[in-house]
């Protein structure tokens, strides 16, 4: 049992280090109403500097995410946490929206410097015949590090002092012992090439990939899209419509949604990556269905529910969505691949957000919301039916 625990121990560390890096990209969620009171800008505006970020990522992937298949994960990882710091110094000296603009902007870069070399990277450190567990411990620690940033960011803004500030720089602080962690941990590649060959990558899959690839991109868009609008305007409408204005309970209520995400994924094992797919959909539109009931009704019961089910929801597609592309693909071409697949995923993230930003000034929060389930219902139905027609079968759930 030791000699188990001390070959997992790199692996778990890796993901310690994801974990840190992905809670510092929802570090402002709870936090961006104090924001909107600082500097004065609407909810469209609140949007726009969330989906920043997304841009930030898709950016990273199509230029280098492949990077890490050639300079090895360790340099890539380390320029992730780097700017990490300097989305957190940023945040730290904010006097206005640009500040905001340029810190969720260099927050992107490192989620996107990160998303596909972490989790290679982690699947690689795990024993010989740990894969499936390995995947697990990827994807739980990209969903329960974006979960641990508002919750960590809404506790302290709300029982500590300077709300807008600790909590960056506690984050600073475990970047810094993240930094060290990684300096300590092997590399995984072992033919590296110099930077200068890597190249801007046109979303493109090897022939062996696009079968499995099609499917699973759906079911991640469509996780990827709720997350995005419920983690950008869910403070919002809690303040607003539900009289909600504590910032721990905002947050806790935000990182639910990705703490469920990581129990869906556990439940990929049980059940397979060919069913998790489809049943991750019909899940995920029962979360929808129960966002438009809050929405609707303005209960904050069904908010949590929404949070919770639509979580497990997104957690069984992405992660069937995620063990069959990474089965699929080359090992030399990994990374590239499961970038591609966080391509299609931050999409989803970002431009469905923009839209009710754009929509709630006509509409109001709750219409734009409404627009907005109505339109994944149908995207979500139509991915869950074509699944069911063409299950995806990939080794390693």
């Amino acid at each position: 049992m030791d000699d188990d625990h001390r070959g997992w121990r790199p692996c778990v560390l890796a993901a310690a280090v994801f974990a840190v890096c992905m809670a510092g990209t929802t570090l402002p969620t709870p936090l961006y109403g104090l924001y909107q009171e600082k500097f004065g800008f609407s909810e469209l505006m609140v949007t726009v500097v969330y989906a920043v970020y997304a841009f930030g990522v898709i950016g990273v992937l199509l230029l280098a995410g492949n990077a890490s298949d050639a300079v090895g994960r360790r340099p890539v990882l380390l320029a992730g946490l780097a700017c990490a710091t300097a989305s957190a110094v940023c945040f730290l000296c904010a006097t206005g929206l640009g500040w905001l603009y340029t810190g969720r902007l260099l927050s992107g870069l490192s989620a996107g410097l990160f998303t596909g070399a972490a989790t290679a990277y982690v699947m690689e450190l795990a024993p010989s015949g740990g894969a499936s567990r390995a995947t697990f411990v990827a994807t739980a620690a990209n969903m329960g590090g974006l979960g641990c940033g508002p919750l960590l960011a809404g506790v302290l803004a709300q029982y500590a002092p300077w709300p807008l500030y600790l909590p960056y720089v506690v984050h600073l602080v475990l970047v810094a012992g993240s930094a060290a962690v990684l300096l300590w941990l092997p590399e995984t590649v072992r033919k590296r090439r110099p930077l200068s060959t890597v190249r801007p990558q046109r979303p493109g899959l090897p022939a062996g990939v696009r079968a499995v690839f099609a499917p699973a991109a759906i079911a991640a868009f469509v996780g990827f899209a709720l997350f995005g609008v419920f983690t950008s305007v869910s403070p919002a409408f809690l303040a607003e419509s539900l009289d909600v204005h504590n910032r721990a309970v905002v947050g806790l209520i935000v990182a639910l949604a990705f703490f469920a995400s990581t129990a869906g994924q556990l439940a990929v094992g049980r059940i397979g990556v060919g069913r998790s797919l489809p049943l991750g959909c019909a899940v995920l539109l029962g979360g929808l269905a129960l966002l438009a009931g809050a929405l609707w009704w303005d209960l904050l019961s069904l908010v949590v529910l929404s949070a919770l089910v639509g979580g497990a929801g997104q957690g069984l597609a992405f992660r069937g969505a995620l063990s069959a592309v990474a089965g699929a693909a080359p090992p030399d071409q990994r990374a590239a691949v499961i970038s591609t697949l966080f391509v299609v995923a931050y999409t989803g993230i970002s431009v469905p957000v923009i839209g009710v930003g754009v929509l709630s000034g006509p509409m109001g929060l709750e219409g734009a919301g409404l627009v907005f389930i109505a339109c994944m219902a149908v995207l979500v139905t139509a991915a869950g039916a074509y699944l069911l027609r063409r299950p995806v079968r990939a080794a390693g759930a």
